[in-house]
């Protein structure tokens, strides 16, 4: 015992200042980079790339930049171009050294702070240069400015050569080349083409006027796409419209500015169930909404219900019109411009300043106004697009009355066609959705009964992208679906509740498989889409061939794995191969071990990392309009190969 204390008073005395240990320059973004990029997967690989393009918008945002360029090279390297000022090279007088390499070797140094060089700024962490300079094992600055191209360049941070003039020149503008380091990425330093040009769209359609382009080296045939909106988010609103059907032809389009504050949205009704939102705050998609995302619909409600009641649309002993009924079928974008913007929630993608509800509600309410007494008739189509909506949702309220009186949307009533699991832990439970009686039957047999639970539905559900919610109410399978996960639906869904938290598509590996496994897509990411979120959607891969040879027997995925493995096998004896139609053709013992046994099972999880992509795809796919679907499925016809019809 007294041992033990002696050990302890000569540790404390030895924890003096010698143990405090002082991470220099760039040395703690290099010892913890998650804290500065969010993580070193493919997530945080690929935000190196914005923190330099945003200091290209930033430029775009002052007045002094229109283009922009960023190129992947085949080295693995990307090149950011852009035909701003051009970063200053002067001497900075608190480091005495040339801004350009301040910016690049100091945390939270430039024009971002203190209020001098940019008033609103883009981004998120505005790290920027000196973030990605240390993640970086080479990087090179190149200045066109005053007639001379100044060069630094820079490895692990560190600084190789001073600042020098390489050339002479008439441009202007800033050109940043980096090679990510390996040793911080090593899941993966080879940069998503596809990924990156869905928001370099995105930010194109932000700031109007501003022409960015992207260009993959990599491939022999190099791959380039342009961008450029003189619409800006009005032409966004018009982009995610392209598969629906409008119900007047103008997108509206409204903007305002206060307290240095601006305030930007467009909008368009469609004949659809769903509204698409879609909020920004200085180009940062806010995901979990925020104080300008609440402004804006509660200003949306009051104004079309004193609209409607002014033009006694509404009787004055009428109820009024809820959110979500004047926001059925409306597709909207909301670009705010903060010069001080305060990001909170889980993924810092919710705005927090509280004057942007009041000046987002203002200025919007004030647009709005004015544009429905000037548009009598596109007003009189909004209002009477909310007034049905209300009445489907009464007769939604009705039928969920009428649905939990006869079964139940309770836990406590689960459909009769569940074979639930015992497990009562959500964590450890999973449940199989399947097509039909026959594969249900062997999926219930072939389980394990402790964590897995099924539950057959019989042919194609409701395509809930056409339907009002009293009609997707009244759908039994539907039903037995929400009651099983036991999480509610739509507005009142409860990700916590959620009774499994694997939800596992299993259909036919067939066209009726895939079309089932499309609707049933639908509705989760249209009435459940926390589970999508959460990570809880999956779809089971099914194998599609069975080899037998002697008394080995192997399951094949795809053609191709079939043929790599014949080609490695013995020609004797004959090897025979059973081709499967469906799951119905599998034994219980055949669908444990292949598509339910966690030891040898293969799901896709399901994500959604572009929820603006995902939205326009689901609408096109499932929506009324045929043209847009045709000519996505020609486009794509090349990725289909042997579909059983």
């Amino acid at each position: 015992m007294d041992e033990h204390i002696k050990n302890k008073a000569e540790l404390a005395q030895e924890y003096d200042a010698s143990q405090i240990q002082v991470l220099e320059g760039l040395e703690a973004v290099r010892k913890r980079p998650g804290m500065y990029i969010g993580s070193t997967s493919s997530t945080g690989l690929h935000h190196l790339v914005w923190e330099i393009v945003d200091n290209s918008i930033d430029e775009a945002l002052a007045g002094f930049a229109d283009e922009i360029s960023i190129s992947l090279e085949k080295d693995n390297s990307v090149i950011v171009t852009d035909n701003g000022r051009g970063i200053p090279v002067d001497i900075q007088m608190n480091t005495g050294r040339p801004a350009v390499e301040t910016v690049y070797t100091v945390l939270h140094a430039g024009g971002k702070f203190g209020g001098g060089g940019y008033k609103v700024s883009g981004g998120l962490h505005g790290v920027g240069g000196s973030v990605v300079n240390a993640l970086s094992k080479k990087l090179t600055v190149q200045v066109y400015k005053n007639g001379n191209i100044y060069e630094l360049n820079f490895a692990y941070g560190k600084i190789i050569n001073d600042l020098s003039i390489v050339g002479k020149t008439e441009k202007h503008g800033t050109v940043v080349r980096f090679w990510p380091d390996p040793q911080i990425f090593d899941e993966t330093i080879i940069f998503d083409f596809e990924k990156l040009m869905v928001r370099v769209r995105e930010l194109a359609f932000l700031n109007k006027g501003l022409h960015i382009s992207i260009t993959d080296n990599r491939p022999e045939e190099p791959v380039v796409h342009e961008f450029m909106y003189e619409g800006g988010i009005k032409s966004y609103v018009e982009y995610l419209n392209k598969n629906k059907k409008p119900l007047y032809e103008d997108v509206v389009y409204v903007e305002g500015m206060q307290d240095d504050i601006q305030v930007e949205v467009a909008f368009q009704y469609t004949d659809g169930y769903h509204s698409s939102m879609f909020t920004f705050a200085n180009n940062i998609h806010t995901y979990e909404g925020g104080t300008h995302e609440s402004g804006l619909k509660t200003a949306l409600t009051r104004v079309i219900n004193d609209y409607a009641k002014k033009q006694k649309i509404l009787k004055e002993n009428e109820e009024n019109l809820t959110g979500e009924d004047v926001r059925e079928g409306l597709t909207l974008v909301l670009s705010i411009k903060h010069p001080d913007p305060q990001f909170e929630g889980q993924t810092k993608t919710k705005l927090g300043n509280s004057e942007a509800r009041t000046i987002t509600d203002r200025l919007f309410s004030t647009n709005l106004d004015k544009f429905l007494m000037e548009n009598p008739q596109t007003a009189r189509l909004i209002v009477d697009k909310g007034i049905l909506a209300a009445k489907a949702r009464m007769a939604a309220k009705r039928a969920r009355e009428v649905t939990r009186k006869k079964s139940g949307l309770e836990i406590s009533n689960l459909p009769g066609k569940l074979a639930d699991c015992s497990s009562k832990d959500p964590s450890k439970s999973e449940i199989f959705i399947v097509e039909g009686d026959s594969a249900g039957g062997s999926a219930k047999q072939g389980r394990s009964r402790i964590f897995q639970a099924i539950l057959p539905i019989r042919g194609k559900i409701l395509n809930v992208e056409k339907a009002t919610l009293d009609k997707i109410l009244a759908n039994e399978e539907i039903r037995a679906l929400f009651t099983a996960m036991g999480t509610g639906f739509g507005a009142e869904f409860d990700v916590s509740k959620a009774r499994y938290h694997k939800l596992v598509i299993m259909t036919d590996a067939d066209v009726d498989g895939a079309h089932i496994r499309t609707l049933l897509l639908t509705l989760f990411y249209r009435y459940m889409r926390p589970l999508v979120e959460a990570g809880y959607v999956y779809i089971a891969q099914p194998p599609l061939f069975q080899v037998k040879q002697g008394k080995t027997m192997e399951y094949m995925q795809t053609e191709e794995e079939l043929t790599n493995y014949l080609a490695k096998i013995p020609a004797t004896p004959k090897p025979s191969i059973q081709r499967y139609k469906g799951l119905g053709e599998m034994d219980a013992e055949q669908l444990w071990d292949t598509t339910m046994n966690p030891e040898h099972r293969r799901f896709a999880q399901v994500t959604v990392d572009d929820a603006i992509e995902a939205d326009t795809v689901l609408s096109m796919l499932m929506g009324d309009r045929v043209e847009p679907r045709r000519n996505f499925i020609q486009d794509n016809a090349e990725y289909v190969e042997n579909i059983d019809v």
